[in-house]
């Protein structure tokens, strides 16, 4: 319910906005497509030294989550990797006009439990989508564009949906004509304190509870 009630609030102002200053014509419609990730490749990497990485993918009765940051206990990196489809008559169509995206996600846990954890969201390209240790690096798979949460995920998100803001990556995926929107995310760069947080990506309440990729288009 919370999120049918977001798409009626992105769809609503999507129109507000483009019938403004168009002499009174009438707006093109708009289209909204939801787009839960794929449980099939949805998965983590964690890097466990130098040279050794530990890929978790394929959600099942044991794996219900993916996990992103660094471990504030063993101090080792987990990048997570998000799969969502845009094919098909549920999909975005090659040649729409991206309005906006938004990626909601819900947070099961944080470590430390009193933590600030700042996150990046890159969007990549890993195809075939099984997951391979070099799309952990940066370097060897390159982000094609990124943004962060804003503000970083604290306690007050766990157990709760954080939407972020992925219009950019969406009309990038748009232009590259991708057939996937693949985002990998991980501690933002730079100084940070380690932390870890946990995504939900179960395969019993998806329709609730696991990621999803909300994109409006004209």
């Amino acid at each position: 319910m919370k999120r049918a009630f977001l798409a009626a609030i992105i769809v609503w102002v999507a129109v507000t906005m483009t019938g403004c200053g168009n002499g009174g014509s009438s707006p093109p419609p708009t289209f909204v497509s939801q787009i839960l990730s794929d449980p099939a490749f949805d998965g983590d990497i964690e890097q466990t030294s130098l040279t050794s990485f530990t890929i978790t993918q394929g959600m099942s009765t044991t794996v219900q989550s993916v996990f992103a940051g660094i471990d504030p206990v063993t101090l080792t990196e987990f990048r997570a990797f998000l799969d969502f489809p845009l094919g098909g008559p549920a999909g975005v169509p090659a040649n729409a006009v991206i309005a906006s995206a938004f990626l909601d996600i819900t947070i099961n846990n944080i470590q430390p439990i009193n933590g600030s954890i700042p996150i990046r969201i890159e969007l990549v390209s890993f195809q075939p989508p099984t997951l391979q240790a070099t799309d952990f690096d940066r370097t060897l798979q390159p982000p094609l564009a990124f943004t962060t949460i804003v503000p970083p995920i604290s306690q007050a998100d766990v157990g709760r949906h954080v939407s972020v803001d992925v219009t950019p990556l969406m009309v990038e995926a748009q232009r590259l004509a991708l057939t996937n929107f693949q985002v990998r995310i991980l501690e933002d760069l730079g100084p940070v304190s380690p932390g870890l947080i946990e995504i939900s990506d179960t395969t019993s309440n998806r329709g609730v509870l696991a990621p999803l990729l909300e994109v409006t288009y004209f």
